[in-house]
């Protein structure tokens, strides 16, 4: 993750507020964007920013200057996703402005941002805690590699992905900052463990390799995950269903929390 940087992440095209505007300018951007709060510039520096919260009970013909926030908290675009991340969550704030050494705008992060970075995140520890996983299921030794491994012959265990994840794997391809797969190898077999969207995505793109983490089995047995896979018919990537975002099940989660609040 340390390769990960703000500025692979956040959103260069970026809605300013200047700082001799007006409030009923604001509310018209929110209004016509649907954002919440925009960074406020003056003579190209950032000074300021405004959230819609800040227009409650104030005339539409005041100044943003004399109501914006001027506690600015902003992005280095070198920096961290992870040190982004931690200053957007302990702060309590949505976005962070990025700015350049003269504290001119070049973008903004924001807490979506940060999550879709971190979405598929695959560690070395992720990889020894599976490879323990097996050893004691199956009391088994089995071999680590790290090698590029075939896209097409790729045999998957997970039955769908979804279209907002696939989305970003497909960014994160493009920019050169996608984790590598876990496979296990049998004889004859690749078995996709972690990494379905990144799979697809990449096949979308009309790359026909990647980088994986190999994990090298060759006991005769089978794997629960190879009994799953048989049992969900799935052969091929093909077989992989793409939904959309609205069926996600952390989208179902927020809308049984929201009806029972």
């Amino acid at each position: 993750m340390d390769k990960k940087k703000v500025r692979d992440y956040m959103t260069y095209d970026v809605i300013t507020i200047p700082a001799e505007g007006t409030c009923r300018e604001v509310m018209e951007k929110i209004q016509t964007t649907g954002h919440d709060g925009f960074p406020v510039v003056k003579d190209k520096e950032v000074v300021g920013y405004i959230a819609a919260r800040d227009l409650l009970f104030v005339s539409p013909s005041t100044e943003v200057e004399k109501v914006m926030s001027r506690h600015l908290i902003v992005a280095d675009p070198d920096m961290s996703i992870n040190d982004a991340a931690r200053v957007i969550f302990r702060s309590g704030i949505q976005k962070l402005p990025v700015v350049d050494a003269e504290n001119r705008l070049l973008g903004i992060i924001s807490n979506t941002d940060v999550i879709r970075s971190q979405i598929e995140h695959v560690s070395p520890e992720k990889v020894f805690n599976f490879i323990t996983t097996l050893k004691k299921l199956h009391g088994i030794n089995p071999e680590l590699k790290r090698e590029t491994v075939p896209i097409d012959q790729l045999i998957p265990t997970q039955s769908r992905i979804y279209e907002d994840e696939l989305e970003g794997r497909i960014y994160e391809i493009k920019k050169g900052l996608a984790e590598p797969l876990i496979v296990i190898r049998r004889p004859g077999r690749l078995i996709l463990v972690d990494g379905h969207h990144r799979a697809i995505a990449a096949r979308k793109l009309g790359i026909r390799s990647l980088d994986a983490y190999v994990i090298e089995v060759n006991e005769n047995i089978e794997l629960g995950m190879e009994r799953t896979a048989r049992a969900m018919n799935l052969r091929t990537l093909d077989d992989i269903q793409v939904l959309d975002y609205a069926r996600h099940p952390l989208v179902a989660i927020t809308h049984r929390l929201v009806r029972r609040a």
